[in-house]
């Protein structure tokens, strides 16, 4: 089957469920997954778990575990169980799908769907842009949340052999509007793993506060 005819398939489905979602309240910045799809994936048959870690300077810390699997090369399926200060806080399903349309370019779209304790149901449509060489990483994603938001996010990395140095940007622009910028570290080049440090900084009146994150990644 076509590329366009499974990611077809899959709005048909997701629309219904996101037009639902919609009725519930508005969420803010995710706590849980401060991350930049650049357009990579899981190979056929392949499996990778990522684990995200952040802790705000006032706050509780969070942890969330996010297994993954390689459908086709194409196509992945992840999940995400979340953790605040240890306690349970809700799960998420998403289908990813990225095309590569040369060495450098890749273009996709991940569909997510999510049940998270006091807030019920929701989701996000993020469409992903990725550009890579041996010098530059740059991604953005224009996403859509649901309830309805608009949640852009986008990074710039500079690579020197198996390090990477850049920023990551993420905002809400829907009330209330959330912005913040980090500044981020990630190693290139190791076989199989996965590693980004940053401390992002909240601006605008209901941004919040510093915000150290971690993502450690390994594919089997």
């Amino acid at each position: 089957m076509r590329v366009l005819e499974v990611v077809t398939d899959v709005v048909r489905v997701l629309v219904p469920l996101a037009v639902l979602a919609a009725a519930a309240p508005a969420f803010a910045f995710d706590p849980y997954e401060i991350q930049i799809y650049d357009g990579s994936i899981d190979a056929r048959h392949e499996v990778g778990l990522e684990v995200h870690m952040n802790q705000p300077r006032e706050g509780s810390f969070h942890l969330t575990f996010e297994p993954s699997f390689g459908l086709t090369d194409w196509w992945e399926l992840g999940a995400y169980f979340q953790t605040a200060g240890g306690d349970y806080q809700g799960v998420k399903l998403r289908t990813k799908f990225v095309r590569a349309l040369s060495p450098e370019w890749r273009l996709g779209v991940n569909f997510e769907l999510s049940r998270l304790p006091h807030e019920g149901w929701g989701g996000e449509i993020r469409p992903i842009v990725g550009f890579e060489n041996d010098r530059f990483l740059v991604a953005a994603n224009p996403i859509v949340s649901f309830p309805a938001s608009f949640e852009p996010g986008a990074m710039a990395k500079v690579k020197f052999g198996w390090l990477g140095v850049g920023l990551e940007y993420y905002a809400v622009l829907t009330e209330p509007r959330e912005q913040y910028l980090f500044e981020a570290i990630d190693l290139f080049g190791i076989k199989d793993v996965e590693v980004n440090l940053a401390v992002g900084q909240g601006f605008g009146a209901a941004s919040g506060q510093l915000i150290f994150k971690t993502i450690l990644g390994y594919t089997f």
